[in-house]
């Protein structure tokens, strides 16, 4: 799971739809950190190709993946150009696997990147 999760990053800073399509299963259910919930893989290749259209990712690192039964927890920091505005958030993605390894569900979760402590170290 961890390696589907890595390459599955890898191909949106490479701007690889065809590798995309390798990932998900036919119904995945994916809902971004923002709002945004595609349902069905025709679905998350026309996201695909409109986001790499607008914009680029210039760093994804994934901190940390936790693998439990079927579930991958993966903590990660994005950074991207959209439209000329460039931004950098941590995130959490919950990911669902099928019997066929491809993700079937996952749910991306952002936390700002500046973090402080307000009652010191």
């Amino acid at each position: 799971m961890e390696e589907v999760i890595r390459k599955y990053f890898q191909c949106w800073l490479d701007k690889d739809v065809d590798a995309v399509k390798g990932f998900f299963s036919e119904d995945i259910v994916y809902s971004e950190c923002y709002g945004p919930v595609y349902k069905g893989i025709g679905q998350i290749i026309r996201w695909f190709e409109d986001w790499n259209r607008k914009g680029t990712v210039l760093q994804w690192d994934i901190k940390r993946v936790i693998v439990s039964g079927n579930i991958a927890v993966v903590e990660w920091y994005f950074k991207c150009d959209y439209e000329g505005n460039v931004d950098g958030f941590d995130g959490v993605a919950i990911a669902e696997f099928n019997a066929e390894m491809k993700i079937c569900d996952l749910k991306e979760f952002r936390s700002k990147a500046e973090h402080y402590c307000p009652y010191g170290e």
